[in-house]
């Protein structure tokens, strides 16, 4: 049985799972459609029905036939359906969230209203255990749902390739004086399987590249899933310039163990395939190494980890990354996964001085106004964006360069961090 065939029949119970899931989602919301329609709309409900089910019903069936149909799926489809379902779907339930609070409200006062009426006080008779949903409570549910929906829409159409360079500067008592005024470029998360637009991406390394840094840091998932997905952009990305030069580790995509494949050996061929491409960009990929970077005749040590995630693969050591370092050197860690500084680094025994990260991408949905950053992804993560710093440690989260999944972002947009790194001067000087 190729293996194809064999992946569909292994998501199909999760297609119809989420399918299920998104026709309640669909039901749901319908409740909110038909109080706003009553009062609105000119037309009879039966033909509001049929429109708004024509159009869900539509795309669940194209869905259920690209993503689990033996012909015509080719990643173009699937990019299709990804971005029609994120229109569709995060605006409505936006929308469920305020039926939800209005749900709630319904429940409890139906509940007082019981236990008016339990007590025998008269007025309570007049009182409706039940209310219908409020016209005015559906509206300002639908015009929320509707700028979600044009955020969406902005954040697939533009908000993807709306990159924004992070700038920062970190003081420390023991940088060696050759490297006061050294600069970083971070860069995180292509996943060059993704990319939908040439001339976007030739920007943005035109960007990366004006920012004139001593080094490029890259913190892991350069693809999706397999190499290939990065051979159309090996030219672009090889124009990388850093005078110092490109560093990498590998992210957990990196590694191919979201994919399917015919046997170990090719799993394993692709990731040494991987390997070459970092090469042929300019990157030297570390794997649980260090090796010492050398600036007007004082050194610092870097230090690269393989893929070290809490709830991810781990096949990362840091006692092996850390083999053979000064301890009494300035150092930097480059790991992929946040969890990682919280799990081993933050508190280990060895200081390293700044840990360079990424992972997380905002989740590419969320805001960041006035100095306050939201994400339903810092649910998952305590470390998820920008700069932190515990026990004098610095740890910094890079919010992705590409995208995955939804195939846009809204609020959190494409980061190039530049981070500068000076020597504290003695007080009074």
């Amino acid at each position: 049985m190729p293996a194809r065939t064999k992946n569909i029949r292994r998501i199909l119970p999760f297609i119809f799972i989420l399918l299920a899931f998104l026709f309640l989602i669909d039901a749901y919301v319908f409740t909110g459609v038909r109080a706003v329609s009553s009062v609105l709309s000119p037309y009879p409900e039966g033909v509001t029905a049929l429109v708004y089910w024509s159009f869900s019903i539509a795309f669940l069936l194209l869905s259920l036939y690209i993503v689990a149909g033996t012909a015509q799926s080719g990643s173009g489809s699937l990019k299709v359906v990804g971005s029609l379902g994120a229109l569709l779907y995060i605006p409505k339930l936006v929308f469920s969230l305020f039926l939800g609070a209005e749900d709630v409200y319904r429940l409890l006062r139906s509940i007082a209203v019981g236990i008016y009426k339990l007590t025998g006080s008269a007025s309570a008779n007049m009182i409706p255990y039940y209310l219908a949903r409020n016209p005015v409570f559906s509206s300002v549910a639908g015009i929320s749902a509707i700028l979600v929906f044009l955020g969406v829409l902005f954040g697939i159409t533009k908000g993807k390739h709306h990159f924004k360079v992070h700038k920062t500067e970190l003081e420390f008592d023991d940088l060696p004086e050759g490297f006061d005024g050294f600069t970083i470029t971070q860069l995180s998360d292509i996943h060059a399987g993704s990319f939908d637009n040439v001339e976007k991406i030739k920007e943005a390394v035109g960007l990366i590249n004006e920012q004139k840094s001593d080094v490029i840091f890259f913190t892991g998932d350069l693809v999706n899933n397999k190499a290939e997905e990065m051979e159309p952009w090996v030219s672009v990305f090889s124009k990388l310039e850093a005078p110092m030069g490109k560093y990498s580790v590998l992210g957990n995509h990196d590694y191919g163990d979201y994919a399917t494949w015919p046997s170990p050996e090719a799993k394993r061929a692709n990731l040494l395939d991987l390997f070459k491409i970092h090469e042929r960009i300019g990157f030297r990929l570390i794997k649980n190494g260090n090796l010492k970077l050398e600036r007007k005749g004082e050194r610092i040590e870097l230090l690269g980890m393989e893929n070290w995630g809490q709830g991810f693969s781990q096949y990362g050591d840091f006692e092996k990354t850390l083999s053979g370092t000064n301890t009494d050197a300035f150092r930097i860690l480059l790991s992929h996964d946040p969890s990682h500084w919280e799990g081993e680094v933050r508190e280990h025994e060895q200081h390293i001085h700044l840990t360079l990260a990424g992972h997380t991408h905002g989740m590419q949905f969320g805001f960041e106004l006035f100095g306050f950053k939201f994400s339903p992804v810092s649910l998952r993560y305590r470390k998820w964006a920008g700069l932190y710093k515990e026990n004098n440690r610095y740890l910094y989260v890079n919010r992705g360069f590409g995208f995955i999944g939804f195939p846009g972002r809204v609020g959190i947009w494409p980061e190039i961090t530049v981070i500068t790194l000076r020597k504290k001067k003695p007080a009074g000087k």
